[in-house]
């Protein structure tokens, strides 16, 4: 449900990637990454995609991964891409046998979420260490091809007795009416979901974070799911129903642009 990309242009470390520099995420694939829009050189929320690099580095191979060489890294890969607008990922890996870690920085061009509603179904799934955006994840793709094979757009991972945690690539936000709501269960922060609490704070509106469940669904009166290429509304969770609130997405869609863009 998102705009097609060409593909992508790879550098390893500053360099073009080789064959052999690509047997590290095909064979060595445990990792982590973040993705990111860049349009113009810029990217929102720079700072916390350098945090989640920089904290998962640390967790999964010890030395730290520094948001200045990121950077640069990204700008590199931009110029030689030759564009300015772009889907960028950065991946950490630690290849056997190595003393660093290796980072690699993939550019596509630009993407973002089609607005359509979307329609969930919910899974009987949750990934382990959530707070770690990592690829090749089996479950989540499992799951999410199952979900657009059965007629959805996305899959919502769940607990047992229902509790609702996060889709398989996205973050999801409910609205009871008075504040937006994000599941408290284990899920990763995305960041665009963060940048959406660090502005309803700033506008005095500041969101919450409650159990959900697939049987508590019928308390809210609106849903929304974001990720890296944007947000776009819920029309449906299972047999449960949502209309789509046209002012709270024109709301949260409006912080979510005035979120200060930082230069790459």
């Amino acid at each position: 449900m998102t705009i097609p990309a060409p593909a992508a242009y790879v550098e390893f470390d500053g360099r073009p990637a080789t064959a052999e520099d690509l047997r590290v995420p095909a064979f060595a694939g445990y990792g982590h990454f973040t993705a990111m829009q860049v349009r113009d050189r810029t990217v929102r929320g720079l700072d916390l995609h350098l945090e989640r690099l920089d904290s998962a580095n640390r967790e999964l191979f010890g030395p730290p991964l520094t948001g200045h060489r990121v950077r640069e890294l990204i700008g590199h890969a931009l110029d030689s891409a030759g564009i300015r607008d772009a889907s960028v990922r950065v991946h950490g890996f630690m290849p056997p046998g190595a003393a660093e870690t290796v980072t690699m920085v993939t550019v596509r061009g630009p993407a973002r979420m089609a607005r359509e509603p979307r329609s969930l179904m919910s899974v009987p799934y949750a990934r382990s260490v959530p707070h770690i955006k990592r690829p090749g994840e089996f479950g989540q793709t499992y799951y999410r091809e199952l979900a657009g094979r059965s007629g959805f757009d996305e899959a919502l991972l769940t607990l047992p007795g229902g509790v609702v945690t996060e889709g398989s690539v996205t973050n999801i936000g409910f609205w009871d009416g008075a504040s937006v709501v994000w599941p408290d269960a284990p899920a990763l922060t995305g960041i665009t979901m963060a940048l959406l609490d660090e502005g309803l704070a700033r506008t005095e509106r500041p969101s919450a974070r409650r159990p959900v469940t697939l049987e508590g669904l019928g308390a809210y009166r609106a849903a929304f799911l974001t990720n890296s290429q944007g947000i776009a509304p819920v029309r449906q969770i299972d047999g449960t129903s949502f209309t789509v609130d046209e002012e709270l997405m024109a709301r949260i869609g409006q912080v979510y642009e005035d979120a200060p863009r930082e230069a790459v």
